[in-house]
């Protein structure tokens, strides 16, 4: 009897184990003699280790993009648009690209950036993209508000006391208006709609109104916390102004680039930027270090470029906020960043290790006479060949193009917003049912 019923268990566990393989695909067509048992039965699989491999989400994220008058957003790039039908939707068809000669305006461009991934036409079935459009506003997961908010601020009265700044100012009344009276808003109170407000004074008449929103930022310097955070926010990257090193690949990378380390660039900054004048007396008298103070112009970005180029390590030290289009255009050029802010945030940092391509220092250390360049100097050539092959692994995620490519920056803001919509529905849904609103805290 022992003996039957030992063998009716495991035919018994045999017809269970063959159905379960048949029912989740393990001997589909093609497939037979190629069953991983490991991919079964987790207990059969290798520990793995920890080292983090970004992966792609299943499916894109669904965005409803609000149709904006081109006055807040398209209008401030082109004039033809004057005179048109301001109420006409822009499409991959008539939006404009974003102008070569705009200067330093485009370094807080992503607003643009983000627009355009979601008019690109050519974009929809591609499965590299983290975002796509849908027209039906219950189907989204997100909605995006494309109001070119630093560009409005550079636009209309740069000098805070410029007559035009009231333009600006108009713009945002007549945004949180519309936002205000969309059922959408109404329905999260804004927590479910992006808004891009990367540069530092974007939006700053009445950017209390929209604090629940998620917020597409800089960096934090010019926020309160209670508005402004890494929980629900997404830090961007600056669009770097040098153009990418492209054919960076010298025998000896180490030995072509001459100048050990480099800045070029305003040094009487405010807040914490005041380092700056502070490391141009420090830095004195180092043959190997180029440290120049220099305004933004066609010819210094040119000269910059170069010697970025030519440079192991890179400076980057706070400015009027934490952050600055610096960092990127080091990036872009292969040159190790040398970060000295105490306050700053980076770009996809749950993706990106920034130690294995950068070098930190506190301000407090940085001002240190000596220490900064005696510990630059510290480190080994090979471990420097490491950090610049790295560099030119991470670059394409700091690159704005249209139309936008597998996990460049744009992608990458996308994904960050995808990582951001849990946290969202959670404040949501407990919204709706708290009687005394966030009595935990």
């Amino acid at each position: 009897m022992v003996g039957k019923s030992v063998i009716s268990l495991v035919i018994f566990i045999i017809i269970i184990f063959t159905t379960y393989l048949i029912t989740t695909g393990g001997l589909g067509a093609g497939r037979i003699g190629t069953v991983d048992l490991r991919s079964q039965f987790s207990f059969l699989s290798p520990s793995r280790n920890d080292t983090f491999i970004p992966c792609r989400s299943g499916s894109p994220l669904r965005v409803f993009m609000y149709d904006l008058p081109k006055r807040f957003n398209v209008a401030m790039l082109s004039k033809k648009f004057t005179g048109e039908d301001d109420n006409s939707p822009v499409t991959a068809r008539n939006l404009p690209p974003w102008p070569r000669n705009s200067g330093l305006k485009q370094q807080h461009s992503v607003e643009y950036w983000m627009m355009a991934s979601l008019l690109c036409g050519n974009c929809i079935d591609s499965d590299s993209n983290e975002a796509v459009r849908v027209s039906d506003p219950e189907a989204a997961d997100v909605f995006f508000v494309p109001f070119f908010s630093s560009l409005s601020f550079n636009t209309h009265g740069r000098n805070m006391t410029d007559p035009d700044t009231e333009i600006d100012r108009q713009l945002q009344i007549d945004i949180l208006k519309f936002l205000r009276q969309s059922t959408y808003w109404q329905r999260t109170n804004g927590r479910d709609h992006v808004i891009p407000m990367h540069h530092p004074n974007a939006f700053r008449f009445l950017r209390e109104e929209v604090n629940a929103s998620i917020l597409i930022v800089a960096d934090f310097g010019r926020y309160s916390r209670v508005m402004s955070n890494l929980r629900k926010d997404v830090v961007a990257p600056y669009m770097h102004v040098m153009g990418s090193f492209l054919d960076d690949d010298p025998p000896d990378p180490y030995k072509s680039r001459t100048t050990f380390l480099f800045f070029q660039g305003r040094t009487v900054r405010k807040s914490e930027g005041v380092v700056r004048a502070k490391l141009e007396k420090i830095l004195k008298g180092y043959k190997d270090v180029h440290y120049e103070a220099s305004y933004a112009t066609r010819e210094s970005i040119t000269a910059s470029s170069k010697g970025m180029r030519s440079s192991k390590f890179c400076l980057n030290p706070a400015g009027d906020t934490p952050s600055s289009n610096r960092l990127f255009d080091a990036i872009v050029s292969h040159c190790i960043p040398v970060i000295v802010s105490d306050q700053i945030e980076l770009p996809f940092e749950d993706e990106l290790d920034y130690t294995k391509f950068a070098v930190f220092f506190s301000v407090e250390e940085a001002l240190v006479p000596g220490y900064m360049v005696q510990q630059l100097r510290k480190i080994p050539k090979d471990r420097w060949l490491q950090m610049w092959r790295r560099l030119k692994e991470v670059a394409h995620h700091f690159e704005y193009q249209y139309p936008p490519k597998k996990d460049d920056a744009v992608n990458m803001i996308w994904r960050q917003v995808r990582h951001k919509v849990p946290a969202e529905r959670l404040d949501v849904h407990r919204s709706r049912r708290l009687k005394v609103p966030d009595w935990w805290r």
